[in-house]
């Protein structure tokens, strides 16, 4: 099934990769290089399956974009958040699961094919 994802890592190269797997792979991608550059998508009214985020951007982190997200109950009744970050740390994984995050990816451990398997078995789970 497609899904529409909101990519946001400041990776330009990463975020491209990203973008065309997860197209290849039949889904729709917004990508932003930010944390308030995704709010400010969402806060549109866009609604998304998944808000794919880097923990460490420029402005917001991905626990505040994760945090404002909840709060404001941005992206729509069906929208789950996964975190793509390589930041490893059990902080970091136990920070972002506290602020709504379902997942949590090692970009460093997974090729972006893995990436995009990862994510479609958490949506799908």
């Amino acid at each position: 099934t497609p899904m529409k994802l909101l990519l946001a890592d400041d990776d330009s190269f990463l975020l491209d990769m990203y973008t065309v797997k997860f197209t290849e792979a039949g889904h729709a991608v917004t990508a932003v290089k930010d944390g308030d550059h995704a709010l400010t998508v969402l806060r549109e009214g866009a609604a998304f399956d998944a808000v794919l985020l880097d923990m460490v951007m420029p402005g917001l982190t991905g626990v505040e974009l994760l945090q404002t997200i909840k709060k404001e109950k941005l992206g729509g009744p069906a929208c789950k958040c996964i975190v793509l970050s390589n930041q490893g740390e059990q902080s970091d994984l136990a920070a972002a699961k506290e602020a709504g995050a379902i997942g949590y990816i090692i970009k460093a451990e997974s090729m972006p094919s893995e990436v995009v398997e990862k994510v479609t078995s958490m949506l799908t789970a």
